[in-house]
C-alpha cells in the first residue's frame, strides 16, 4: 500500500504542513517585524520652508545657514534621544502656491516640527497644511498678525508681531522729529499688515507726527514713479516703507533720483544688505530700518556671530540668530516631550521656560497665542554701505 495514502501517513501529512504552515507565517510575521523596525526613522526631521530662488533668496540663504549651524551643534551634542536630527529643506520662493505643494511634501516626509518660514505671505497658506498633519511651526522671520488669525496653538512666532513692529516703527519716527507720514505697501501679507498697524498707532497716539498719506504699490515692480508723485501731493517729510528689500530697493533709488531728500523709513523686510548692491552712498543717506536684533549688535551673540563668519565668510544677517534658536528650540522641546509625537511636542514648545534653553534671539517663553511677551526691536541707518545701529526701541 502507498504510505502517502494511509490514515497515519495522512494525519502526519497534516501535522507537517500545519508545522509548515505556522513557520512560514511566523517568518512572516517576524519579516514584517524586521520591515516595520527598518522604516522607524533614526533622525528626527525638521522642516525648513524658506525661499531659495526669487528676489528673497539672500533671506532664506541665510536662514537655511543659520540651521544648518544649529543641527550640527544639536548633532555634536548628542542629537535628540538617541537620534541624530535631519533637515528637510523645501524651496518656497516666496509664492504661495509654491508653498503649499512643498508643505504638504514636507508632511510626507515625517517631519516633527516645521521650522522655517521666511515670508508671511509664502507661511500663511501654510498654517493648514501643517495644522492638518498636527505638525507645529516655529517661525524664526515671518510675523504677520496673518499668521495668528486662525488662532491655532501650535504656531510659536519668534519675530515679534507686525503690530509691535509698527508701534516700535512709529515711536522711533517721532524721536526723529519728523512731521507728515506717508505709508505705502505691497498688498502683500506683512506689508500690508505692518502699514495698518502703523497707520493706527499714529492715529491713536495723536502726537506731533501726522499721517500725510497713506498708498500700495505691485509687488515686483521696476520702478516706482507714482511714489515720488505722491510724496509730493502730501508734501511727505517721511516715507514708511512696509514691503520686501528688492522693491525696496528700488523705490530709494526712485525717490533720490527725482530729488526726493527726506527721511525714509524702511521695516524688518526691507532692512536689508542687498541694499547696499543697488544704492550708491547718496541714495542712502537719512535711510532707517526697524528690525529684529542684529548678531553684530548683540553682545551675547558674538561667540555665534564669529562661528557664523568663520562658516560662511559673511555676516549673519536678518533673521539668523533666530532661524538658529528655531531649531534648537524645536530639539529641545522633542528632549522634553521624550517623544516626536507631534502633540507631545507642541504642549512642550508652548511650555517653554527661559530655564529650558537659553536662545540668541531673546528669553524662551510664548504667551498663549504663539508669541514671545517682550520682542525686541532696533532702530539701524545707513551709512557708508552699512547699517549702523541707532538704539533699541523696547
Amino acid at each position: 500500500m502507498d504510505i502517502l495514502h494511509g490514515p497515519r501517513a495522512r494525519r502526519r501529512l497534516g501535522r507537517a504542513v500545519a508545522l509548515l504552515a505556522a513557520l512560514l507565517l511566523g517568518g512572516l510575521a517576524a519579516c514584517g517585524q524586521q520591515e516595520k523596525a527598518d522604516t522607524t526613522p533614526d533622525v528626527v526631521r525638521f522642516g525648513a520652508l524658506v525661499p531659495l530662488t526669487g528676489d528673497n533668496a539672500p533671506t532664506g540663504q541665510r536662514l537655511l545657514e543659520a540651521f544648518q549651524i544649529a543641527v550640527k551643534d544639536v548633532n555634536d551634542a548628542g542629537g535628540v534621544l538617541g537620534r541624530k536630527v535631519e533637515l528637510v529643506v523645501g524651496d518656497d520662493a516666496c509664492d504661495p502656491g509654491t508653498a503649499v505643494v512643498k508643505a504638504n511634501e514636507m508632511v510626507g516626509r515625517d517631519i516633527t516640527v516645521s521650522v522655517g518660514g521666511g515670508c508671511s505671505v509664502a507661511a500663511v497658506p501654510t498654517l493648514k497644511v501643517f495644522r492638518t498633519a498636527g505638525v507645529p511651526m516655529i517661525i524664526p522671520a515671518a510675523n504677520s498678525t496673518d499668521l495668528l488669525a486662525p488662532g491655532y496653538d501650535s504656531v510659536f512666532l519668534l519675530a515679534g508681531t507686525t503690530t509691535l513692529e509698527a508701534d516700535r516703527a512709529v515711536d522711533a519716527m517721532e524721536k526723529l522729529g519728523r512731521q507728515r507720514l506717508l505709508v505705502i505697501d505691497d498688498g502683500t501679507s506683512f506689508p500690508q499688515t505692518v502699514a495698518a498697524a502703523a497707520v493706527a498707532s499714529v492715529q491713536k497716539k495723536d502726537g506731533p507726527l501726522e499721517l500725510a498719506g497713506q498708498m500700495r504699490v505691485s509687488q515686483g515692480a521696476t520702478s516706482y514713479p507714482r511714489v515720488l508723485d505722491k510724496v509730493k501731493e502730501v508734501q511727505a517729510d517721511l516715507v514708511f516703507f512696509t514691503g520686501y528689500y528688492p522693491e525696496a530697493g528700488r523705490m530709494i533709488r526712485d525717490l533720490r533720483d527725482g530729488g526726493y531728500q527726506g527721511t525714509i523709513m524702511l521695516s524688518d523686510a526691507g532692512t536689508d544688505p542687498t541694499l547696499f548692491d543697488v544704492l550708491d552712498a547718496k541714495q542712502s543717506e537719512n535711510v532707517y530700518g526697524i528690525t529684529l536684533p542684529l548678531a553684530q549688535f548683540d553682545p551675547k551673540a558674538k561667540e555665534w556671530a564669529a562661528k557664523y563668519r568663520a562658516s560662511y565668510g559673511h555676516e549673519p544677517g536678518p533673521f539668523t540668530m533666530q532661524g538658529y534658536d528655531a531649531v534648537r528650540l524645536a530639539a529641545n522641546a522633542v528632549a522634553r516631550a521624550g517623544t516626536t509625537d507631534h502633540e507631545a511636542v507642541r504642549k512642550a514648545i508652548a511650555d517653554t521656560k527661559p530655564a529650558d534653553i537659553d536662545l540668541l534671539s531673546g528669553p524662551a517663553e510664548f504667551t498663549p497665542n504663539g508669541t514671545q511677551p517682550h520682542p525686541t526691536f532696533i532702530l539701524l541707518q545707513i551709512k557708508n554701505d552699512a547699517f549702523v545701529l541707532v538704539s533699541e526701541v523696547n
